[in-house]
């Protein structure tokens, strides 16, 4: 039973399940909207929400908190300078996920998943 279990596990193991959620939140930040299934766009929205929240606050120990979880320079100056200052007065929200197709291939439901305007 997976009663108050606290995420998804998405069929891979934690270092791989670690390495995805990173890519996908690196992509998400460069592209500001990215195309994926459903129960990743979810576990993805809780990742970047948190990330989001802690770069609002724009200091020192704030970069070196986002860059260890994303490893990438480019994407962390971006969400620190660029997108994270948009959500100053927001409390959570950041992301949108809007369900769009029924992928050919499986038949599992797609999802567009962007930062709110």
């Amino acid at each position: 039973m997976r009663h108050k279990h606290g995420y998804r596990k998405l069929n891979r193991t934690s270092s791989h399940r670690k390495a995805l959620l990173k890519n996908m939140a690196i992509a998400l930040i460069e592209r500001e909207k990215i195309e994926t299934t459903v129960p990743k766009a979810k576990e993805l929205r809780r990742f970047i929400e948190r990330l989001v929240t802690v770069s609002r606050n724009a200091d020192l120990n704030t970069h070196r908190q986002v860059f260890a979880a994303l490893q990438d320079k480019e994407a962390t100056k971006k969400l620190i300078n660029e997108i994270a200052p948009n959500y100053e007065g927001r409390n959570g929200g950041y992301t949108s996920i809007v369900k769009t197709r029924i992928r050919r291939g499986d038949a599992t439901q797609m999802a567009f998943i962007s930062f709110v305007k």
